[in-house]
Parts: structure tokens; C-alpha cells; sequence
């Protein structure tokens, strides 16, 4: 049994769990390609209309999948825990949606469900999972724990990484996105490159102590509903006396991202802002350009105070 992993949506959350879950089970896995032209073009053609481009480039590497594994791992999150707090519904969503897309091929699906306000938590999932796969329940649970600490490390060295940025003497410019955006080689990648470029240093929001970002989430907003969106605006209120600029950058046309992200234009007036929207159009002309502009505008606001103070 080969297991496709697409590369997109929460993979870029979960992916240190997941592969080492399968590894310790034995279980062979592939995970599609960076994203490229061609699974965007994919994902294009064969998502719904009314799919956001996050969702798209997600299609596009399922599509990509086909043919090439026995089942395609496509989790389905509810919520994390916390009450009258979910996520959003495209991941409540995704396993329907792309069993639809392709129900004339009667595509093999490996998901979990993983809802905790109504006690189906993430362990849970995982069992459930695990012996559908043929494993007994302590080869499942032995496999789930390694996975676990593997996925805590990984996070611990990527927040000490960014720690250690944070000390340099460079223009730091705060990307407040959900990883699978920001990190999606097609069309993020770009964006750390081009602020890279201009001498300034990327700090990435959804880099953090996850747990104190929603703690400090309620004393931006009370009501936030959305666990990833208040993970990312909880970063901004940890991150934001560290910084010189913030860059909010969301996919054309995702509800939440579009509501938060003006009430973040409307909380932090404090901090230079710009909103990036990505829309999937090929070129990057228009971004640099704006980046550019901003990036040099903070430092001409940074001179014009560092001037005052002499």
C-alpha cells in the first residue's frame, strides 16, 4: 500500500507528523511536487468555481496523485478543542469536495476525523486510522507518540530559528499567512524571496508558540471564531514590538482571511501594513513593486526617526 500526501493545505502544518506516523508504521507514502504551472493549471480546471486559490492549488496536487498511489490521505478537520472556535470550513469540507470533483473515478481516500468539541479528538483519529491500515492498537499508539515528539522538536527548532532572526540588525517585515500559502513554492516562496532581496529579514506568523498566541488572541478580538486565523493574529500581538513592518497575505477570495485581516489593518495602526492578495495570475511584477515601496518607506520612516532622536 502506497499513501499520496498532497503537498498543500495542512500538509504544511502537519507534514513532520504525518511522515513519521507512516514511517513508523511502515507504511510507504509519496507526497506530490512543489507546486509548479502545471498543478496549478490542474487544480484550476477541475476545482469547484467558488473554490478559493488555496483550495485550487490543493485540487491540483490530488490530481496530481491519481494513478500514482492505492489511496490518497486527505484528513477532514472540525475543530481543535476550543468552544464555539472551528476552522474553517473548506478543511470541514475537503474530503467531500474532492470525492465529488472525482466520483467518476471512485477515488480511494485514507482520511481521519478530528472534531474535539464532540470528543473526537486527534488520538482518536489517529486509532481509527491506524486500524483501518492493519495495525494493532499498540503499534498505532507507539507510532502516534514518536510522531508526536518528532512534531514538537521540529516546531521547538523552527521557533528558535526565528528567535534568532528576530536579534537582526536587518529591517524585519512580520508575514502575517497560513503556511500553506506562504510556504507553497508557486506562489509564496516568491514573497520571502523578494523581501529577502530588498536586505530586510522575513518573520513568519505562523512561527510561534501557537498555545500563547490564541491565549493572547482574545485581547485583540473576544469573538474570533476561526483557530488558525486566531493563531495568526495572536503571533501578530507577540511579534509586533520585535518588528518594523507587517505583510498580511491571503488567497483570492477566503472569507476569513478577508474579514481578520481588515480588522488587523484597523487594530495595529502603529506598525506600517500592506495586504497581499493572491490570485494565482502568473508574474510577480506587481508585488515587488509594492514590497519595494513599502520596505523603503519604513526605512525612510525609520531614518526620519532615528534623525529626531539626535
Amino acid at each position: 500500500m502506497t499513501i499520496g500526501i498532497p503537498r498543500a493545505f495542512l500538509y504544511y502544518r502537519y507534514h513532520v507528523l504525518w511522515e513519521t506516523f507512516f514511517e513508523e508504521l511502515g507504511i510507504e507514502y509519496i507526497v506530490s511536487p512543489e507546486t509548479n504551472k502545471e498543478i496549478m493549471k490542474r487544480g484550476t480546471i477541475h476545482a469547484i468555481d467558488e473554490s478559493c486559490l488555496s483550495s485550487k492549488i490543493y485540487t491540483g496536487h490530488v490530481d496530481y496523485l491519481i494513478d500514482k498511489c492505492d489511496y490518497i490521505f486527505i484528513p477532514r478537520i472540525s475543530s481543535l478543542g476550543e468552544h464555539k472556535e472551528f476552522v474553517c470550513s473548506k478543511f470541514q469540507a475537503i474530503y467531500d469536495v474532492i470525492k465529488n470533483i472525482y466520483r467518476e473515478k471512485d477515488l480511494k481516500i485514507l482520511y481521519y476525523s478530528i472534531d474535539v468539541v464532540n470528543k473526537e479528538t486527534e488520538l482518536k483519529a489517529f486509532l481509527k486510522m491506524g486500524k483501518f491500515l492493519g495495525k494493532n492498537k499498540a503499534q498505532v499508539l507507539k507510532a502516534y507518540y514518536v510522531a508526536k515528539q518528532a512534531e514538537k522538536t521540529h516546531k521547538m527548532i523552527e521557533l528558535e530559528k526565528q528567535k534568532q532572526l528576530l536579534k537582526s540588525s536587518k529591517l524585519k517585515i512580520l508575514i502575517i499567512s497560513h503556511p500553506y500559502n506562504i510556504y507553497d513554492k508557486y506562489v509564496g516562496e516568491p514573497i520571502l524571496n523578494t523581501i529577502k532581496e530588498l536586505g530586510a529579514e522575513p518573520i513568519l506568523g505562523c512561527v510561534t508558540d501557537e498555545k500563547k498566541a490564541r491565549e493572547i488572541a482574545h485581547t485583540v478580538s473576544a469573538t474570533l471564531p476561526w483557530t488558525f486565523n486566531k493563531e495568526l493574529v495572536g503571533s501578530m500581538a507577540l511579534y509586533k514590538d520585535q518588528i518594523d513592518g507587517i505583510v498580511l497575505v491571503s488567497s483570492f477570495p477566503c472569507g476569513p482571511d478577508s474579514l481578520v485581516n481588515e480588522m488587523l489593518i484597523r487594530r495595529f495602526k502603529e506598525k506600517p501594513m500592506i495586504s497581499l492578495v493572491l490570485d494565482g495570475q502568473e508574474g510577480t511584477a506587481g508585488m515587488e513593486t509594492r514590497l519595494e515601496s513599502f520596505i523603503d518607506i519604513i526605512r525612510l520612516r525609520k531614518e526620519k526617526e532615528e534623525h529626531e532622536r539626535n
